[in-house]
């Protein structure tokens, strides 16, 4: 959850990044617009080829003042650009540290309960070999009675366990209705 609110950050601050640049194009284009609409006031403006009046001059002055400004509007509009991309970056590289770190410990935590998880399965194995011992080493009939007395899928484990003559020699004492499905889960599996 905290790796999508930091991927949208990153998707916001590229976006603002991405209309701050549209912006300043939008300025440049309307600078340069309004400069060739003054020029050609300025040459209605004018009385004769030959002559520049006053007005004139004090317009150029007025107009290099207006470009100045528009140009300083700019220089600092480019610095809070940079600026903003170099953040971008930061935080870019920020990210990647993270996604990176929440990989390796999904990948430990993922590598941990495996590992748990063999373990536990290799604990209930032994102890399931246990009782197949346990019964194997009983009389048939007290050893077919307490599986009968057990759930049935722990019951068909423990005969899938023993092997096809211990099995045999228990049939007659388990119900009949387990040692079919013991059978007919047999049967399938091959």
């Amino acid at each position: 959850m905290n790796t999508k609110r930091i991927l949208l950050v990153t998707v916001m601050l590229a976006g603002t990044l991405v209309l701050s640049h549209y912006e300043l194009s939008a300025v440049l284009a309307g600078s340069a617009q309004n400069e060739a609409g003054a020029k050609v006031e300025a040459a209605k403006e004018s009385p004769s080829a030959g002559q520049l009046p006053i007005n004139v001059t004090r317009a150029a002055r007025e107009e290099k003042a207006l470009q100045d400004a528009r140009r300083q509007q700019l220089a600092e509009k480019e610095a809070a650009l940079a600026a903003k991309e170099q953040e971008l970056k930061k935080l870019s590289a920020k990210l990647e540290t993270q996604i990176k770190a929440l990989e390796d410990g999904k990948k430990r935590l993922d590598d941990s309960l495996k590992a748990q998880s063999e373990a536990q399965k290799k604990k209930q194995d032994e102890k399931i070999q246990k009782m197949v011992k346990l019964f194997k080493t009983m009389r048939s009939e007290q050893a077919g009675k307490m599986i009968d007395t057990l759930k049935e899928d722990q019951a068909l484990a423990l005969l899938s366990r023993m092997d096809t003559k211990t099995v045999a020699k228990l049939a007659p004492f388990i119900s009949q209705p387990r040692v079919v499905k013991w059978v007919s889960d047999n049967l399938q599996e091959r």
